[in-house]
């Protein structure tokens, strides 16, 4: 009996030597030290604690003995708080249908200001789905936006009378234009249409926005009451985003080939002829959505590659005018691109391009030799590699020579050129290698060609001029926004770029007419000097009169002809198309 009791008492001390929580366990430690004398570190080590952080608790148990350092806390109540009386006042009007929208503006009327953001937050805790969206009788009463008419050409209206618009230098393009068989060129490359919007006022009324420098085609919807961009299209009003947008995806892609023959040839008479030269280049597009057939590609502004499509421009180095683009390359396929352009060209004038300049990534050294056996001129360059870098500087210093660049403005004109001849792999025959250093860069420039009796002054200064189609590029970008489409939403890659083309072209031949220098121009200097213009609107009965304000560039446009327009309009019922510089209507 005694050995019983003996040994319960035995096991109820364990529960005081193995205390289960963090207070029992203070209070075990501390009554060890301070009561039972026991060593600091032993009292440490039984209980569980480091001797430092046992010393720390000493320490602070001297510094307040009558804290309550054994009182376990008591966890507060958990009963929920009382419900928010604005919190309250959401879900009863989010009962009567009211949006996120509806409900902030009420609650600002109550001066108790909530932003959509935060009352849709609200919502969600509640348990709230989003509302269907309702019919217009369903929705409060409130200030809306005012609702355009829907584009339809058979609602054009061509009565007498007068208005204002901001896009009157729009008015300066449609010369050119109305001389175009545009209608039938539309439909030869099988561009969409249907009765309310024909193909040709679609393509107009894209055409202008590219060529007042949109950003993108969805901030029409702050002009689609202006009659004048409408005029301009031939519709009553502008067509909607929306449309905008779904007629870029019904443009078959092998459609854009046959529109940039017929429009080419179709500004040849205009003015705008073809040059023999030609610079190419590559340009990634960068892509911002989520699309996961979009590839990655290098993009040099960013210097990294990222998700992008890839487009391929050929710019015309005579007319200094993009004259193709291909906005469908695929990773192994950009490679070929050089020969389809060959090939359409060829188509368009019926003999192949006299020289092509180009940088080392775009072909290969097989492609070259397709090139150089179709009696195309080429040059490009050649990527510098560590062991072709060691070969070049063991050339003997008598094997280079000092050549003198003319019409070159920069700081290095007398650059050194070790002139070879070489062989390639892939490459049938000679090809000619010069190798330029004292250019201001740190490696020398290797320059490929099949031009075997040019002199090498001659070749450099031409392959410098390639830049221009670099400034093209980004006159692309900066004025025409060939980067600001391919989020997303917005138009099809391919589509913008063919506008793109025909905004630079008709840009080039209104600056040609201009003369004064702007004929080498770019887009937005033209833009900034004449369509950048508000203009006064006047339809009678057999004209379209365009009265400009005073401006300091008028008198260019006065000794350029404009000011005797007269040309007929074939979508405006042919009403004449007269311009005004400032003067009297009456006049």
């Amino acid at each position: 009996m005694f050995k019983g009791v003996r040994s319960k008492i035995t096991d109820l001390a364990q529960v005081f030597l193995q205390p289960k929580n963090s207070t029992h366990r203070q209070y075990e430690a501390l009554r060890a030290f301070f009561v039972d004398h026991l060593p600091s570190a032993q009292a440490a080590a039984r209980f569980g604690y480091s001797p430092g952080s046992f010393r720390v608790l000493c320490h602070h148990f001297r510094l307040n003995p009558q804290r309550d350092f054994f009182v376990s806390p008591r966890p507060a109540p958990r009963s929920s708080p009382p419900r928010d009386a604005l919190r309250e006042k959401i879900v009863a009007l989010r009962k009567q249908n009211l949006s996120i929208y509806d409900i902030s503006q009420s609650l600002a009327e109550q001066d108790q200001r909530r932003s959509p953001v935060a009352v849709s937050l609200v919502l969600k805790e509640e348990g709230f789905a989003r509302l269907p969206r309702r019919p217009d009788e369903e929705r409060p009463s409130t200030t809306r936006v005012t609702m355009a008419d829907v584009a339809d050409v058979r609602h054009l209206d061509l009565t007498p009378r007068q208005f204002r618009t901001q896009f009157g230098g729009l008015f300066l393009f449609l010369p050119y234009l109305a001389a175009l068989p545009f209608e039938k060129i539309l439909k030869q490359a099988h561009f969409p249409g249907s009765q309310k919007v024909p193909a040709a006022h679609a393509v107009r009324a894209l055409l202008a926005l590219k060529l007042f420098g949109s950003r993108r085609h969805s901030h029409v919807m702050s002009a689609v009451f202006d009659e004048g961009l409408a005029l301009f299209a031939g519709l009553n009003r502008i067509p909607k985003r929306a449309f905008l947008t779904e007629y870029s995806c019904r443009v078959h892609p092998q459609n854009y080939p046959k529109l940039m023959r017929l429009w080419f040839a179709a500004l040849a008479p205009l003015g705008l002829g073809h040059g023999s030269s030609f610079d190419l280049d590559f340009h990634t597009i960068p892509f911002h959505g989520d699309d996961a057939l979009v590839q990655k590609h290098y993009v040099s502004k960013r210097s990294r590659r990222q998700k992008g499509i890839l487009a391929f421009v050929a710019h015309d180095a005579d007319q200094r005018v993009f004259c193709y683009a291909n906005g469908q390359l695929r990773k192994g396929d950009e490679n070929d691109e050089l020969l389809r352009f060959v090939e359409f060209w060829e188509k368009r004038t019926g003999h192949k391009p006299e020289e092509l300049i180009f940088d080392s990534r775009l072909t290969t050294y097989a492609h070259l030799s397709k090139i150089n056996e179709m009696g195309i001129q080429f040059m490009t360059l050649r990527r510098r590699s560590g062991k072709l870098l060691q070969a070049i500087y063991r050339q003997p210093p008598s094997s280079w020579r000092k050549v003198h660049l003319d019409s070159v403005t920069r700081l290095y004109r007398h650059p050194q050129v070790l002139d070879q001849r070489i062989n390639l792999s892939g490459y049938q025959g000679v090809i000619r290698q010069l190798t330029i250093a004292e250019l201001g860069h740190e490696e020398p420039t290797l320059l490929l060609t099949n031009q075997l009796h040019r002199s090498p002054a001659t070749l450099i200064t031409r392959y410098a001029q390639r830049m221009v189609v670099e400034n093209a590029i980004a006159e692309g970008i900066n004025f025409f926004h060939m980067d600001a489409l391919s989020s997303a939403v917005a138009m099809k890659v391919n589509c913008d770029l063919q506008l793109t083309l025909m905004a630079s072209s008709l840009y080039r031949l209104l600056g040609t007419k201009i003369g004064n220098g702007y004929q080498t121009a770019k887009a937005d200097h033209i833009f900034r000097d004449f369509i950048n213009a508000t203009a006064h609107l006047t339809l009678t009965d057999k004209e379209v009169v365009v009265r400009f304000q005073k401006r300091a560039h008028n008198p260019l446009l006065l000794a350029a002809g404009f000011g005797h327009t007269e040309v007929p309009i074939p979508w405006l019922a042919k009403k004449t198309l007269r311009f005004n510089f400032g003067e009297s209507p009456n006049r």
